[in-house]
């Protein structure tokens, strides 16, 4: 297992995009102010070493280079051995519903990244607490076992996407019947279950899942996503935005339905939360898990974290090296091969 010391520091990777186009408008403008004074074949005959391929194969050298050393400022560090640990806290799983509605844009930047955002806050309100992820749409797919290692949990939730899911729809059963085998039925730790969704398209009755809930010792947390007024569902961004239409041509409307979310909100003995409010959302599930009895259970977490920024200072050094003393006059040899245009004009 690894885990990065200062992720914030991969910011600083926007600015070699940035470097790229002003050296490329940099030769464009060499080139333009060059031929004001000879044509193209007298200037290569002027200056029959320069070679354009060393030109940008230093500047390659010199932004892998810089990547290297961006990279050692987050210093990844890798667990070397497996621990045994004692915790104490509550086992709480996220059911994500990734169905095509999911995308609509009634609420920015959309309701499944909504809800990432909300998840994302609630675990890092999270103590001891093992968590647990579930993303579904026609069926359940379970995304991340429960586990103790909230930074793993932050990663995997990133990839829930409708892509994940191959059947659409929104079968809310399966993800409670899948959320019960994520439970550890031998421990008596307290179980919550916390479902983002837009209520819509559910295939089972409220009353049905509502007894399934009751039955299930499960407190269970709803939390809507999306508006009254909806919003059409983007299936596409490849020349344009295209919406999703019904069989006479109509845009499809997907709106948010909150009567099932709370309905199971309180067979669950839980509560409905308006996911349109990011902050109050997860100030309430964090209230709610940090005032939960906690329990004491064993845990395996990696330890002893080792730093590998070392790897990447000699990565980054040994092409900023390179970059500097590889010349930008044409090399004979190569000059022989024809290799990259070297050849003489």
């Amino acid at each position: 297992m690894y885990k990065l010391e200062h992720p914030e520091y991969f910011y600083w990777l926007v600015l070699l995009p940035i470097v790229w186009v002003l050296y490329f408008t940099y030769l464009w403008w060499q080139k333009r102010t060059q031929e004001k004074f000879a044509e193209s074949p007298l200037l290569a005959h002027l200056t029959p070493e320069k070679s354009v391929f060393k030109s940008v194969l230093k500047m390659v050298f010199w932004s892998l280079g810089i990547t290297f050393l961006i990279i050692a400022l987050v210093n990844p560090k890798i667990g070397t051995s497996l621990k045994k640990v004692q915790s104490s806290g509550v086992d709480v799983v996220f059911a994500i519903d990734v169905s095509k509605s999911m995308l609509a844009e009634d609420i920015a930047p959309s309701r499944l990244e909504k809800a990432k955002l909300i998840v994302s806050g609630i675990i890092d309100k999270l103590g001891g607490d093992r968590v647990g992820i579930i993303v579904y749409a026609g069926s359940a797919y379970p995304l991340l076992p429960i586990t103790t290692d909230h930074a793993a949990a932050k990663m995997f939730l990133d990839n829930a996407h409708p892509d994940l899911v191959s059947s659409q729809g929104t079968a809310i059963g399966e993800a409670l019947k899948l959320a019960q085998k994520f439970y550890d039925a031998d421990e008596e730790t307290g179980k919550y279950l916390v479902i983002l969704s837009d209520g819509e398209d559910h295939e089972e009755k409220a009353a049905t899942l509502s007894d399934y809930i009751q039955g299930a010792d499960i407190r269970t947390f709803t939390i809507g996503l999306g508006t009254a007024q909806g919003g059409p569902i983007p299936i596409s961004k490849v020349g344009g935005i295209k919406y999703k239409k019904d069989q006479e041509g109509n845009m499809v409307i997907t709106q948010l339905h909150e009567e099932i979310l709370r309905k199971i909100a309180d067979a669950g003995k839980g509560t409905y939360i308006d996911g349109n409010r990011t902050k109050e959302a997860i100030e309430a599930v964090g209230k709610a898990l940090g005032n939960a009895d906690k329990k004491d259970f064993d845990a395996r977490e990696f330890t002893d974290f080792k730093d590998q920024f070392q790897w990447f200072i000699a990565l980054g050094l040994l092409f900023i090296i390179l970059e500097i003393f590889l010349l930008e006059k044409k090399t004979v040899w190569l000059q022989k091969l024809n290799l990259f245009n070297e050849g003489k004009a």
